[in-house]
């Protein structure tokens, strides 16, 4: 059994998911529906690469992007958006209760289905959706279904939540001193993970049962999303699944095995070199005597074969085939020259308990693979992804042998994104197994930031906008490339910014990538940049809209959300608006005033 193989026993075995990306921070057709074609735009190599096809891919053409909507829809969004410009409306919407006093629910609940509601979610259950979904896809566009529930916590109460579920037992004994990294301990000031967050949902910890329950949720939506288009998604959230307690943990054990090795890196010069060219000379190690010996005895001859030398990924391999989940929270101390546990022990519960994360984890790819749906794990705040990674790459070795059907998210304002997606794709490479990923700008840069800052820790964001940009687009150019060489990669380009969009267009027309071998997709979120999406979708490239559902009541804080999102893209940019106005008047002048789509 190789040292892969047995890792993966360890962990999901033993046992048995932002898109904010505006600029402010980020098919098939139903026979009754007719695909207009004209000249084209974007050159695209069609299935045969000797033959080139013209499909028209225009963002401005108006009629095309808005034919899925009835004229009340329009109005509506044209509301809608107009609302999300007022500064004293969107912030004071979390005030919706009393509102909905005033109002008594009924009222409210009509006023909320004719305005941000009808705009941003689809409709209260699986059943109430099926209408807009069919809609949606009989115009190309597909869905990832999103059950957007969350729960209205006060501050206090969500500061406390956090602490409880992120200090282990050995901390509250310790007293505050050990030797965790500020980074990766929970700090009460930023207990409350909503603060600063606008596009990204937020889970809370509270019990294993409530962890269960969230699992099942996700079920659900699997399940609702195999039948809402052909190779649908679905998306997760790893902080829904477990203790997060275990995600910092890990997280800082990851973290200080790359650190190490970057110190034997510089000891041999090489720590300017990319991070896939830095490789160790392992005669060469400087390693503490009884840190040495263990990586004598996990580096053998097959690991080294004949150069002798070791690169990050041999190195990651230290941190495997270990039989105990607590096992893995081992970091090295080059001072006293021995592995140490990170934590001074581990109760059996904080043991059972991590390895109900991962249990959970299984059941939701094995449903993924049943279902023929691909699993998108979301990205969450930098202390605790590195952990989040790491086990969604677990799963992809094991699920994706045969197609990408777990997807990991890279958030492209981290200074380091490029770095993990090249490791991670080199890894897929090298085990042949099909890369999968997600590709957005980021939605927590103002709390990384502030965190950073007054905790006392290097931010991790990209400096601005404009190197945000540069990297999602090397990081995207880095996956066509790949895919290019590699059919068996897959990418979603999760944007609504209009100039990545053309930029993924122009890369497939220049590689000869082709829309229908849907290696290549799309993704934005309900109620946002249509302009974007029908276009795509009615040309035949693979485009899916994040579709939110849930009761009125309990998907108040997504609308809350969304409002503030929308703040920022109606202040940034006319664009959408205009582009609705001059349907609104092309549908007046043309006498299509009441006009209501044939799907």
């Amino acid at each position: 059994m190789s040292r892969s193989q047995c890792y993966n026993k360890v962990i999901l075995r033993s046992v048995s998911c932002d898109l904010k990306i505006t600029k402010s921070e980020e098919a098939q057709l139903e026979p009754a529906c007719t695909l207009v074609e004209k000249p084209c735009d974007v050159d695209l190599i069609a299935a045969h690469p000797d033959r080139t096809t013209k499909i028209c891919v225009d963002f401005d053409n108006t009629r095309e992007a808005y034919k899925s909507k009835d004229t009340l829809e329009l109005l509506r969004s044209l509301l809608v958006f107009r609302l999300c410009a007022f500064d004293f409306l969107v912030d004071r919407n979390k005030e919706a209760s009393r509102v909905r006093k005033i109002l008594g629910q009924t009222l409210f609940e009509k006023l909320m289905k004719m305005t941000f509601y009808g705009q941003f979610v689809a409709g209260e259950d699986q059943d109430a959706i099926k209408p807009l979904i069919a809609k949606n896809k009989a115009f190309g566009v597909g869905s990832v279904l999103d059950y957007s529930v969350e729960e209205d916590l006060t501050q206090e109460e969500a500061e406390k939540k956090e602490m409880d579920s992120c200090v282990s037992e050995a901390e509250k004994e310790s007293h505050g001193i050990d030797h965790r990294e500020k980074k990766y301990k929970a700090h009460r000031q930023f207990g409350d993970r909503r603060g600063g967050v606008i596009s990204a949902r937020t889970y809370f910890y509270a019990d294993e049962t409530k962890c269960d329950s969230h699992m099942e949720t996700f079920i659900k939506c699997i399940k609702a999303s195999a039948g809402s288009s052909v190779d649908g998604f679905s998306a997760i959230k790893m902080t829904a699944l477990g203790r997060p307690q275990f995600l910092l943990q890990f997280s800082e054990v990851l973290v200080k095995w790359r650190r190490f090795f970057n110190l034997l890196a510089a000891q041999q010069g090489k720590d300017g070199m990319a991070v896939l060219e830095q490789k160790l000379e392992f005669e060469q190690l400087q390693v503490p005597s009884k840190i040495s010996q263990d990586i004598e005895n996990w580096f053998t001859g097959e690991k080294l074969g004949s150069s002798g030398t070791i690169d990050l990924l041999d190195w990651n391999s230290l941190i495997n085939d270990r039989t105990k989940i607590s096992n893995l929270l081992v970091v090295p101390n080059v001072e006293t020259g021995h592995l140490e546990p990170l934590l001074s022990r581990f109760t059996d519960e904080e043991e059972r308990q991590m390895k109900r994360m991962l249990q959970r984890m299984d059941v939701l790819a094995k449903h993924a693979v049943e279902n023929g749906v691909r699993l998108m794990v979301d990205a969450e705040q930098t202390y605790f992804q590195p952990a989040i990674s790491r086990l969604t790459l677990e799963m992809q070795r094991i699920f994706n042998k045969q197609k990408p059907i777990i997807f990991n998210t890279y958030q492209c304002y981290l200074k380091e994104a490029y770095d993990n997606l090249s490791v991670d794709v080199e890894l897929s490479r090298r085990e042949s197994w099909c890369f999968g990923a997600k590709l957005v700008r980021g939605a927590y840069m103002h709390q990384e930031r502030q965190r950073a800052a007054e905790i006392g820790y290097e931010d991790p964001i990209n400096p601005d906008y404009e190197s945000t940009n540069r990297m999602y687009h090397r990081c995207l150019e880095y996956i066509l490339e790949e895919i290019n060489h590699n059919r068996k990669a897959s990418v979603m380009v999760a944007s609504h910014n209009e100039d990545t969009v053309k930029f993924t267009l122009e890369k497939m027309n220049e590689m000869g990538l082709s829309p229908t071998e849907n290696n290549v997709c799309f993704g934005q979120l309900l109620g946002m940049c249509d302009q974007i999406s029908f276009p795509l979708g009615q040309a035949g490239f693979p485009v899916y809209k994040y579709v939110p559902y849930g009761p009125v009541n309990e998907v108040i804080p997504y609308l809350c959300r969304r409002a503030q999102e929308n703040r920022g893209i109606m202040k940034g940019s006319q664009r959408e608006r205009s582009l609705l106005y001059n349907e609104l008047k092309r549908r007046l002048c043309e006498g299509q005033l009441f006009y209501k789509s044939a799907c």
